[in-house]
């Protein structure tokens, strides 16, 4: 079984770890084909909620960058056709799967891939250190890298892969051959008409400041978001 030298590897920065209630806030994307990298793809995304301070802190990733990203209906069509029928590669592929396949759904579209995961294959074949994180065996291996930023990440992602397989691959292929990435997502509508009026009637009545835009809550978002407001100041 030959190595698997073509691929795009993956990485995103996310508002939080659930694709089912966490945003996409930025992409960064490489395309490598027999080894080298042949394209890349970098951007943020507009959630459409303010940043939480952790995140901030954790990516440096300030709102005022995602003001004028643009949202992730219409930056998906260019990341689709930039993975195209290549296999995905990323440190926990899944989650960032996760979050894209989620996206997708809500766009009917269809996003089905197989992927290889350096984090499971870390863990397999170095089971004593410390730590499996991608920053962490950056810097045992030597690997540059400026954590949680989406297209370096991805950067040093494929080195750590090559790393990988440069230590493991002979007589261990199958804990490198890809797998199908399985996410069950569930499409999401979007707020509705009597969802809207209660919401600004309670924001307008009890002078709240929102930090997320009505207007792109899903329905799901809103019915959660009026509950906790009811219970906070009633009606």
């Amino acid at each position: 079984m030959e190595r698997i030298n073509s691929y795009v590897c993956l990485d995103l920065e996310t508002t939080g770890l659930d694709p089912k209630k966490n945003k996409i806030i930025e992409i960064g994307a490489i395309k490598v084909s027999d080894g080298k990298i042949v394209g890349q793809m970098e951007t943020f995304v507009n959630p459409g909620v303010k940043l939480e301070e952790r995140i901030v802190e954790l990516t440096g990733i300030r709102d005022e960058l995602l003001w004028e990203a643009p949202e992730i209906g219409e930056v998906l069509p260019e990341l689709l056709h930039f993975i195209g029928e290549d296999i995905l590669l990323g440190h926990s592929i899944l989650f960032d799967y996760s979050f894209v396949k989620k996206a997708a759904v809500n766009q009917k579209l269809s996003f089905e891939k197989k992927g290889i995961d350096t984090l499971k294959i870390a863990r397999k074949f170095l089971p004593d250190l410390e730590s499996r994180s991608l920053g962490f065996l950056c810097n045992h291996f030597g690997i540059e890298h400026s954590a949680h930023r989406a297209l370096t990440d991805a950067k040093a992602t494929a080195m750590l892969y090559d790393k990988l397989t440069e230590l493991f691959y002979e007589g261990n292929e199958k804990d490198f051959y890809p797998v199908p990435l399985l996410y069950q997502a569930k499409r999401e509508t979007p707020i509705t008409i009597p969802q809207k009026e209660q919401l600004y009637k309670l924001i307008d009545k009890h002078k709240i400041k929102v930090e997320y835009e009505v207007e792109k809550l899903t329905r799901n978002e809103a019915s959660r978001i009026i509950s906790q407001l009811l219970v906070e100041y009633g009606r």
